[in-house]
């Protein structure tokens, strides 16, 4: 790194002076967003884009002399950012640029994560060595050095370009700090090159709660709640607690959590809470989502009762989250507990809400309960959804209350529900065991009047209950088939 950083000179081959040299041609460039993906630039830069996308690198600087452009200093940032796919031109259109535009750190900036983002890094150092001479290098610029570093997975190089930091006019601080944990962070799997370089550096730069923050979110992202318990409490030995390291606490809790450690999170959840550090809402939402993939009912009302004692409101599909659960659990009790409580929180139910709770009913064969949810739900103009309906019928059916199931039915014709023929195979199947032919003989006509399907199934399960009902039944069994037969067929 030194020899890279010490030994190559700043003299470049051609006006204007202070301009990186051109990079490799047998650089493979990797794929970067273009100038096509932001419809709402200027016709100008719309013009230099595509020069640079069309022309050869050998032909750009002629190309771009014949438009006759004098572009301004916006013009060169923006066609600069879009040009990350044609690094040779890039640097082409940068030193032609640069003869009407002196260039700003900005653009010098971009140039130096152009280079880098395509692995050219010794151009990208001379970039550099020209910038210190006009005074505009920056912690900035070595952000985007450490990330094109780690990017390529020349972590060691990375840490190196930190320590010739002070050589280049730049200080070496917590914020620089950070910003190389942040790139070495952001690669999968790299947490030991992380640490190595945090345990080096703590003693002469002294973390802040970033620092730990970036740590966290790394054991986090590699599941590793020893270290992430290792690292936390050294957080709270050097920074103390905080509301400013809500970042650091979320990544450590969530750790714990996705971990299966749901009783020490909330345990420090506590602490935190006492210390006037609870997190934020998008924890607890992110918290409750993992729960409920793993169907946890018993962890998930702790959680949430902490979650509203710290004066946090949740919103309706946080509400839901938690009803999932618990009815998944048939937990009918709290489900119904929570569904009373959202109006007052500002959350109020919708057809997803109470079609859980519907679900859970039916399920558990709550017939009393099913039919006095129902009201409340139609009311509420939230009626059951098509499945739920037949869900309701069947059961209600099965456990001796025809009446309920009627009403179900009727309401469902009566409000034009698209798919009724489940229902209503249901409900023939229902009072049919229930011997309620009359009944059936009723609805099968006016099914057929409306041209709702019945299965040959259910036609099957139909007719040994009439004919064993005498003549009389048959005749009419006889007379429906036909009717059923000749709609098939129409």
């Amino acid at each position: 790194m030194e020899t890279i950083a010490e030994n190559h000179s700043t003299e470049l081959p051609r006006k204007p002076q202070n301009q990186p040299r051109s990079i490799p041609n047998n650089l493979q460039p990797q794929h970067f967003p273009t100038h096509h993906d932001a419809p709402d630039i200027s016709p100008t830069v719309r013009i230099l884009c595509d020069l640079l996308t069309r022309v050869s690198p050998h032909d750009i600087e002629s190309a771009l002399s014949s438009t006759g452009i004098i572009p301004t200093s916006d013009d060169i940032q923006q066609v600069l950012g879009f040009s990350y796919n044609q690094p040779l031109s890039a640097i082409k259109f940068f030193r032609w640029a640069g003869c009407f535009v002196k260039p700003s750190a900005y653009v010098w900036n971009l140039i130096v994560d152009l280079l880098g983002k395509n692995q050219s890094f010794e151009p990208m150092w001379d970039a550099m060595r020209s910038m210190k001479q006009e005074g505009l290098l920056s912690t900035t610029t070595f952000r985007s050095v450490f990330s094109s570093y780690c990017i390529a997975h020349r972590f060691s190089e990375a840490t190196m370009s930190f320590d010739v930091m002070d050589r280049y006019g730049v200080e070496q601080d917590v914020v620089a700090v950070n910003s190389l944990l942040s790139a070495i962070c952001h690669e999968d799997n790299q947490m030991s090159v992380a640490i190595e370089f945090f345990d080096k550096i703590k003693m002469k730069i002294p973390p802040d709660g970033d620092t730990f923050a970036i740590l966290l979110e790394g054991w986090e992202k590699e599941g590793n709640l020893a270290k992430a318990k290792n690292t936390f409490g050294e957080m709270v030995v050097r920074v103390g607690w905080s509301p400013k390291h809500i970042s650091g606490y979320d990544a450590f809790l969530t750790t714990l959590v996705r971990g299966s450690q749901v009783d020490e999170a909330l345990k420090f959840l506590q602490v935190m809470k006492k210390n006037e550090c609870l997190p934020g809402l998008t924890f607890f939402s992110n918290t409750l989502d993992i729960l409920v993939k793993q169907n946890d009912s018993a962890h998930i009302i702790p959680l949430w009762d902490t979650m509203v004692g710290g004066g946090l409101l949740p919103n309706l599909i946080m509400y839901n989250a938690l009803i999932s659960v618990l009815c998944n659990n048939d937990d009918v009790h709290d489900a119904f507990r929570f569904l009373d409580e959202m109006a007052f929180h500002g959350a109020f139910p919708d057809s997803l809400t109470y079609n859980m709770i519907f679900h859970c009913l039916v399920r558990n064969k709550m017939v009393r309960e099913v039919g006095k949810f129902f009201v409340e739900m139609t009311k509420n103009e939230w009626p059951p959804t098509s499945s739920n309906y037949s869900a309701a019928i069947k059961m209600l059916l099965e456990n001796d209350d025809p009446e309920m199931a009627i009403n179900m039915w009727n309401h469902m014709v009566e409000n034009h529900v698209l798919t009724l023929d489940e229902s209503a195979n249901e409900l023939l199947i229902g009072l049919c065991n229930l011997g309620r032919l009359v009944e059936v003989k009723r609805f099968v006509e006016t099914m057929l009047d409306r041209r709702i399907s019945i299965y040959d199934s259910t036609m099957e399960k139909l007719k040994n209950p009439f004919y064993k009902m005498g003549r009389s039944f048959r005749d009419k069994y006889d007379s429906l088939s036909r009717e059923w037969k000749a709609m098939k067929m129409s």
